[in-house]
């Protein structure tokens, strides 16, 4: 593929993008977006970093339960932005128009709930639920209010993996039957008492918000991911953004069951959730079965997925896709497009396409434009998420996990 389709591929979904243009019913163009942040710290943090290129659009309040990354993002948002610990200070402000949302897992749906109810559109990090009891209350939320709700799986606006889903839908790889999908990494997080914090600095127990009463752990705030009260593990930090794009592709919902195992090779006593895992979800109505595998003790194909179809298989990762036909198949042909710099496959990230510019701003536009549909919704957010807590839930069992309609 040429150089120019290549750039074209990269920036068509900003400049196709309604932020120039008057909003019908939204904001216009050249109204400033008033965005308020709740959890400012890693994630966040690097979310920051695609602002500079959305126009029009202000950081005007924040909001942290740990005073140093409410210091640090002060410096990052408007000189006179709010800053407070209490979520219910900031959604009250009417300088607030939406908000951004990179919490710990455990607040996502409360917190998207409260926003939504307050008149604010919002922008959630995934997993959008922590547990599949809180899919309907989300859901319900964004509707009702009638807001933008935008899942932060930013796969969704990439531009390869938007072409790849054409070609997967013209029937180019034939019929998909088994998806293989990897995030595999070789890092050590396991590490006790290497990032001490003065517990006086964190509003601990708002950060424990409906989680168990326990006592202050420097580990467990920073490494939340990694345990029940707070995140989901692999599955649900990782696997989820996976399958959300299988999801998505093959026009799915939900496993019917879910085989899973998982065991603790590297954070063994550190980790409540397993370090390395493995699950078969099946989908049997639509003739599908997803296998997913991820550890952090080899980074072996790192983070990729592929749909083997009945006349070749297409391979994603963040920086390219790949279509390779089947041995013995004439069709199709062989062919790829690669936006990533970096030659490598299957790693976290690649400098283009900017995965996360593009997933702010669709949801710039639809907030401008509320005629247009987000990439990606509270609904596929919680088709996502339920997929990964399936998993767990059969990790934690030793069982297999079925389904069940509620």
């Amino acid at each position: 593929m040429s150089s120019n389709r290549r750039t074209f591929l990269a920036s068509s979904a900003l400049a196709t993008a309604g932020l120039l243009v008057e909003g019908s019913r939204g904001f216009a163009a050249n109204d400033t977006l008033q965005v308020g942040l709740i959890g400012v710290g890693g994630r966040c943090k690097h979310l920051l970093k695609s602002f500079p290129a959305l126009p029009n659009v202000k950081i005007t309040a924040v909001c942290d339960v740990f005073d140093d990354n409410l210091d640090a993002a002060r410096k990052l948002a408007d000189p006179k932005a709010f800053a407070t610990k209490k979520h219910e200070e900031l959604l009250a402000r009417k300088d607030v128009d939406a908000v951004l949302i990179a919490s710990p897992d455990h607040w996502h749906v409360p917190l998207t709930v409260d926003a939504c109810k307050a008149g604010k559109d919002v922008y959630v990090e995934k997993p959008l639920t922590h547990d599949v009891s809180e899919g309907k209350a989300v859901i319900a939320a964004q509707n009702d209010n009638k807001r933008v709700v935008q899942v932060g799986t930013q796969q969704r606006s990439m531009t390869h993996i938007l072409e790849a889903h054409k070609l997967l839908k013209a029937g180019t790889i034939g019929k998909v039957h088994k998806v293989h999908c990897t995030w595999n990494r070789n890092a050590n997080r396991f590490q006790r008492g290497k990032d001490p914090l003065d517990a006086g600095k964190v509003d601990w127990k708002r950060f424990l918000g409906a989680a168990k009463a326990q006592d202050f752990d420097a580990y467990k705030f920073r490494q939340w991911r990694w345990f029940w009260d707070f995140g989901g593990g692999i599955f649900t930090d990782l696997m989820v953004h996976w399958i959300d794009v299988v999801h998505w592709f093959l026009d799915l919902d939900h496993p019917a069951s879910a085989a899973s195992v998982g065991d603790w090779f590297a954070a063994k006593n550190v980790w409540e959730t397993p370090d390395t895992v493995q699950t078969l979800l099946r989908y049997p109505k639509q003739e599908a079965q997803v296998y997913f595998e991820g550890t952090f003790s080899n980074n072996r194909n790192g983070s990729m997925c592929e749909f083997m179809g009945t006349e070749g298989t297409l391979y994603l990762d963040r920086g390219r896709y790949e279509i390779i036909p089947d041995r013995d198949k004439k069709k199709p042909e062989p062919s790829s497009l690669v936006l990533g710099t970096d030659p490598r496959k299957g790693l976290d990230f690649y400098d283009k396409p900017d995965g996360e510019l593009l997933h702010l701003a669709n949801w710039i536009e639809c907030i401008r434009d509320r005629s247009k549909k987000v990439a990606c919704p509270a609904e596929a957010g919680v088709s996502a998420a339920s997929a990964a807590h399936l998993a767990n839930q059969s990790v934690r069992s030793s069982q297999i996990a079925v389904w069940k309609d509620e």
